[in-house]
């Protein structure tokens, strides 16, 4: 099976300091649903694995996160694109819990789901974080220019090996080349 491991904000819509708090807040970025589409075609299995703390911190609640995700599954599917599943941490940045990235929780919990080992399974996100999570249990790391990639791109801390695009679409058209 190939499968791919892809943050969300940042990397799929356009992300904010500010939180994404609704629906009309989320917004995709160019080129990034047409390519998660693109992945679903060459037979790739798309799933997003995603910090959501605004959950947490009480910015807003659990049916506004759900509108969000319907939002961006109705616009994916608009392009003839699927996520196979969306998993997120809905903790506050204090939480001792471990599902919250840079914690490798969530794709622990893809690995179970899907019955896979990680282990060079691409994992795309714009943080320094989601790098980490997806190094812990054997990913391959991408990192996006978009969202925080630029700044992230600069830290010393970048995981050895990491691959770096402009953006998901540029990481697709690699994937699938």
């Amino acid at each position: 099976m190939k499968l791919i491991i892809l943050d969300r904000d940042g990397v799929i819509n356009v992300d904010s300091d500010q939180f994404i708090k609704s629906p009309d807040e989320w917004k995709p970025i160019p080129g990034s649903l047409e390519a998660i589409a693109r992945l679903n075609q060459w037979g790739w299995r798309v799933v997003v694995a995603s910090n959501q703390s605004g959950v947490g911190r009480g910015l807003f609640g659990m049916d506004t996160l759900n509108a969000i995700n319907d939002k961006m599954v109705k616009s994916l599917a608009q392009v003839g694109g699927r996520l196979d599943a969306i998993f997120f941490c809905p903790h506050s940045a204090d939480s001792t819990c471990e599902c919250r990235k840079p914690k490798p929780g969530l794709l622990i919990q893809v690995s179970e789901r899907f019955n896979v080992d990680l282990k060079g399974v691409p994992v795309v996100g714009d943080s320094l974080r989601d790098l980490q999570a997806g190094i812990a249990v054997g990913c391959k790391p991408y990192l996006v220019l978009t969202g925080k990639g630029t700044k992230t791109q600069q830290d010393p801390a970048l995981p050895e090996g990491t691959l770096v695009y402009p953006d998901l679409a540029a990481v697709v058209a690699d994937l699938t080349a």
